[in-house]
């Protein structure tokens, strides 16, 4: 049986995101375990504390545009960070992490948790 991993990040909502990430993986009836960590960067590190005991995994946060240049050092290192995880590790991470320059961008993109549920389960041929 197929087990996936979802690492949510509770900094900015992203309760949508998640609701739509379990929404697929409830329909495809697969077994899920939800992290809650407290902002995006601690996503990949504690997706590889868990990297043996799951087939997969998702990754939800929001990340916005503030008045600094944060914004950019964190997206890239959490995309670097979880595209090498991946790789190394021949597991699949859906990636709903949302960087966007505004809450109104974020709000129109709570779709991506279905996506990330989805592409994962397309790479472990879950019908």
């Amino acid at each position: 049986k197929i087990k996936i991993c979802i690492i949510r990040s509770q900094y900015n909502d992203t309760s949508k995101l998640l609701k739509s990430a379990t929404s697929e993986l409830k329909k495809k009836k697969i077994l899920y375990s939800i992290f809650n960590v407290p902002g995006a960067f601690e996503i990949p590190v504690t997706i590889v504390r868990n990297i043996k005991s799951y087939d997969g995994f998702i990754a939800v946060g929001s990340i916005i545009k503030g008045q600094t240049p944060n914004f950019n050092f964190i997206s890239s290192a959490i995309t670097n960070g979880l595209i090498q995880i991946s790789i190394l590790y021949k597991k699949p991470i859906g990636n709903a992490v949302l960087t966007c320059l505004n809450r109104k961008q974020a709000k129109a993109r709570y779709i991506k948790g279905f996506e990330a549920a989805k592409a994962v389960c397309d790479v472990l041929n879950v019908k």
